[in-house]
């Protein structure tokens, strides 16, 4: 039996027409795919907060009651001083008590005492005398023997400290020394040193201190302490 088919009905036909629409749906699918976009979802409302009426409590004020003032401490004892005679006998002794100072007590300082020593001179009137040159004559005379017999106890008594001749050194040192209201010798210092002869500055202290007492100098008749300044000189031969 031959098969009758209607050639419109035929399918093959139209595949590539279908096909045609398969593949747009496709593309049009994955495009669809791709470019879909998500938002994150946003509250759009926090709602309304219902508040009731509260009613406002008040409160009264009230002040604070200040304690009263404490009263007044009453007055000391007074003390009735009784008069006696002399000649009578007293049996209540009084009894001090140390104390102890507080805020309120009064210091009075206590001035210092200041202790002026008696003013050294150089020049004065009168000055002093060395032993044995009390009679050498006028002032002037009575001076220069002064001068010449301290400058000759010096030399004499003035040792050259081996250590320092050993090293060469040499020079002339510098004392200064006070003949006080008695006639003694002291205050000695030194005025200026040889350079590196500390040696040389101790022989020369230990030859002024050996001095014998002086006849003290006097100013308008008073005597007074008075400064003498001489050169000490070491010299190797």
């Amino acid at each position: 039996m031959e098969l009758k088919k209607n050639p419109k009905a035929d399918l093959e036909n139209k595949r590539g027409m279908f096909f045609s629409i398969g593949l747009a749906v496709v593309l049009f699918s994955v495009l669809v795919a791709f470019e879909w976009k998500t938002y994150d979802q946003v509250i759009s409302s926090l709602g309304q907060l219902q508040m009731e009426d509260i009613e406002e409590e008040i409160i009264p004020i009230t002040q604070q009651e200040k304690p009263p003032p404490p009263p007044p401490p009453p007055p000391p004892p007074q003390e009735i001083l009784e008069i006696v005679e002399d000649d009578e006998e007293i049996e209540e002794e009084v009894e001090i008590q140390d104390a102890e100072a507080d805020m309120e007590t009064e210091i009075f300082e206590q001035p210092e005492e200041v202790i002026e020593e008696p003013e050294i001179f150089t020049v004065v009137e009168d000055m002093p005398v060395f032993p044995g040159c009390e009679g050498a004559g006028s002032k002037q005379q009575i001076d220069q023997c002064t001068q010449n017999e301290l400058h000759k106890f010096i030399l004499k008594n003035t040792k050259f400290p081996p250590m320092a001749k050993d090293a060469g050194i040499q020079g002339t040192v510098y004392v200064s020394f006070v003949v006080d209201a008695k006639g003694k010798v002291g205050k000695i210092n030194i005025l200026r040193g040889v350079s590196g002869g500390k040696s040389l500055d101790k022989a020369a202290i230990d030859a002024v201190g050996k001095l014998p007492n002086f006849k003290p100098g006097k100013q308008r008749g008073k005597p007074v302490q008075v400064q003498y300044n001489v050169p000490v000189k070491f010299r190797l031969n």
